[in-house]
Formats: structure tokens, sequence, C-alpha cells
């Protein structure tokens, strides 16, 4: 099992929390799956970008992104050099420690 710790979040998750996650799982699914209110307009299929966590610790031990979710991070708010996709992650055998961001593009849609 690999460690996968989420950074508090003051709606998804307002405690943080650290999940053992087996390696393979897409990351996405793991966090619902945990409780963890992370948005997933697509259902998981790489068309949006309500997924997107910013990985703190552990980026460089993920498979690289693809050219089809690169293109949808870029519809993504507050865009960092480790940003993902949590529904194109598959947990590796490396801990990783991932951000929510506090606003995603249906949210800020929501709220204008």
């Amino acid at each position: 099992m690999t460690r996968v710790t989420i950074l508090p979040h003051p709606d998804a998750c307002p405690d943080g929390l650290a999940l053992e996650i087996k390696p393979g799982k897409v990351l996405c699914d793991a966090l619902l799956a945990a409780g963890v209110e992370i948005e997933h307009a697509c259902d998981g299929v790489c068309a949006c970008s309500t997924c997107h966590v910013i990985v703190r610790e552990g980026y460089a031990s993920l498979a690289p992104a693809t050219d089809d979710e690169e293109d949808q991070l870029d519809e993504a708010w507050g865009l960092t050099p480790t940003s993902r996709l949590a529904c194109q992650i598959k947990v590796g055998e490396s801990p990783i420690s991932i951000e929510l961001p506090r606003y995603s593009l249906n949210h800020a849609r929501e709220h204008e």
C-alpha cells in the first residue's frame, strides 16, 4: 500500500487525511471512496479539469501527464508546475502528498 496525504481543504477535506492506497488505483476513485469530496464533472474520462490537484510531494514518482491531460490542465484555475488531474494519476509505489485547490472551474462558474 502507498501512503497518500491530502492536505487540509476547507470544503472537501477540512482536517486533511492520510490514506493507504493500493498501487495502480486511480487517485480520484480512491479519494471518492475515502469520502473526500473532490469534484469530477466528467466522471474520470479526462474531459474537464475539475479534479485538478497539486502534487506537493512525490511528483517525480508519477508517470508523466499525457497530452490530453496537459490540454485539460490548461483550463484549470491555479495551475502550478506540479498540477495533475486526479482522474489520470495512478498511485505508484512512492508516497505522495496532494493539495486540492481552493477553487475549480465549476466552483468559479457557480459563484459568478
